[in-house]
């Protein structure tokens, strides 16, 4: 019996033929969305690190300020001192202390001379993170910037003394 030959132009050989055609192409496939997918990624991991390096700061920045504050023998010198550990905390992690707005009060009936007796102080620091790649071209890093803040709170000694 003799093996019948088959057209060229049969459509089983057409498809077979086809398919050889887009060899290699998976893998370009697989590189296009690779990118798509991996570039957002990447630049969602190093946003969600500067955002959180500035929380770290205000609040790092805050907690210190506020307890060196409350261990000052007097106000000039507690300003000082609450200046220097903000500078400090936010220059640690990259942050200018200049970008910083910090609040300091002082709760009860002398809080013009504050340290005193038994008040509770409250440091508040905030801080406009901006995002990062992001040109500085008409001032878009202003725009794209994320607020962080930072309240610490601590009570002066009963036994201060000033």
């Amino acid at each position: 019996m003799p093996r019948s030959r088959r057209s060229t132009n049969d459509p089983l050989r057409r498809l077979c033929t086809g398919a050889a055609r887009e060899e290699g192409s998976a893998a370009l496939e697989f590189v296009t969305a690779g990118l798509l997918l991996l570039v957002p990624l990447v630049y969602l991991i190093l946003t969600l690190s500067a955002v959180q390096a500035g929380a770290l700061a205000v609040e790092g920045a805050a907690r210190q300020a506020a307890r060196v504050f409350v261990q000052a023998s007097g106000p000039e010198e507690a300003a000082d001192r609450a200046a220097r550990a903000i500078d400090f905390g936010l220059t640690d992690y990259g942050i200018a202390p200049d970008a910083a707005s910090v609040t300091v009060t002082c709760s009860g009936s002398h809080a013009a001379s504050c340290p005193f007796r038994n008040a509770v102080v409250t440091v508040t620091v905030r801080v406009d993170v901006a995002l990062p790649l992001v040109p500085d071209v008409l001032n878009l890093s202003q725009a794209v910037s994320v607020p962080v803040q930072a309240t610490a709170r601590q009570q002066v000694s009963r036994f201060w003394v000033g």
